[in-house]
């Protein structure tokens, strides 16, 4: 039996490329791994204009499984039981992926992984490649996942690659207006809320040279789309790296932004058993409550973070100076001597000016 499946806490990347996928392995079984997004799961009740033909995970006979088709990532501890199936021998594993690699990452015998700005890129180019038909139904759900994970092509993640994507959806009769209904959303009454506390708890904290704001909120039951009032604040209020905390039921969910180089986290997500990109990442931790959470983030960010380089770092020590009274003929050869360009001219004991090498030559 091939099974096709993706990461628990699905999304509509994941849900794209499976669809994407099935069109690779028409015999394969779509396989959820455990529970989806909440915008995944409204889309599943609302919808009428396709069907989706899913399997249950608790009706798949671990042992029946042959060929394993993983889709939008590569981490066993991400595909629920699947991890079993992977480990079984004889099973084949084949992945597409476009997440950073990690340590902890399953092998394939195929394996077509890029970082692009979503998983349904990936298997855009071999429908293409291919000439495979889909439908415009087909091709709309692709191009949600795509304009989703991108964030309709606006997240630092985008490629090329992405955009003739796009263009690969809409030749095939992608309907925008559904594209746009489907990743547009009001928020609700507990979302508000939450982002409310995020906004007035949101906290600087200058680590290494690089400042980090560390957000966090709590709610009595779950509240769905975590990461997009995450990113609804990050936007708001132009933070550079922002990570936010929630406490909701019996768990703490952690979701990280940046725009600098200096902060990859998903690498730091990954230390807390989570994951993602350079630029977005997000884990769930258990077993803690959200004071706690926030001490272990803010402990491991201070072992973690790669400074920025500073001026006393690069800067040329003991300083060479000429004095005012001296000869250009001697400010030429301190410069050539000490390999420098710019020496200052001092006076007295002050600073009167400068001169570089282009105005001596």
């Amino acid at each position: 039996m091939d099974v096709i499946t993706t990461h628990i806490n699905a999304d509509f990347d994941s849900l794209a490329s499976m669809l994407a996928a099935k069109k690779l392995y028409p015999g394969a079984v779509l396989v959820f791994p455990g529970s989806t997004e909440k915008n995944l799961r409204d889309f599943f009740i609302q919808s009428s204009f396709y069907v989706f033909q899913t399997e249950r995970v608790r009706n798949i006979d671990p042992k029946a499984v042959t060929r394993l088709i993983l889709v939008d990532t590569r981490q066993p501890g991400r595909i629920g039981k699947f991890r079993e199936v992977a480990g079984q021998p004889g099973v084949e594993i084949h992945i597409y992926d476009h997440h950073p690699p990690s340590a902890e990452d399953l092998r394939g015998s195929l394996e077509e992984v890029r970082e692009v700005g979503a998983t349904v890129t990936l298997l855009a180019k071999i429908l293409e490649e291919r000439n495979i038909a889909l439908t415009p139904e087909e091709a709309t759900i692709m191009a949600v996942g795509l304009y989703e994970d991108t964030g309709s092509f606006t997240f630092s993640s985008t490629t090329p690659d992405d955009l003739r994507a796009a263009a690969f959806f809409l030749s095939r009769g992608a309907n925008l207006n559904i594209v746009s209904s489907l990743i547009t959303r009001e928020l609700t009454a507990d979302q508000i809320s939450l982002l409310n506390e995020l906004v007035h708890s949101a906290t600087p904290h200058l680590i290494r040279g690089v400042e980090i704001v560390v957000a966090k909120a709590s709610a009595d039951k779950y509240v769905g789309d975590f990461a997009l009032l995450v990113h609804k604040l990050k936007d708001m209020e132009n933070i550079n790296v922002l990570f936010a905390l929630a406490q909701m039921e019996d768990r703490v969910y952690l979701v990280a932004r940046s725009r600098v180089e200096e902060v990859n986290v998903g690498e730091i997500a990954a230390a807390f058993g989570g994951g993602g990109h350079a630029t977005a990442a997000a884990a769930t931790l258990r077993d803690t409550d959200l004071g706690e959470a926030e001490r272990r983030l803010l402990d491991f960010l201070e072992k973690r973070i790669h400074p920025i380089r500073l001026a006393r770092e690069l800067m040329t020590s003991p300083v060479k100076t000429v004095k005012t009274h001296e000869t250009i003929a001697h400010a030429g050869e301190l410069l050539t001597r000490y390999n420098i360009n710019v020496l200052p001219v001092m006076d007295a004991g002050k600073v009167a000016g400068l001169i570089s090498r282009q105005v001596v030559e």
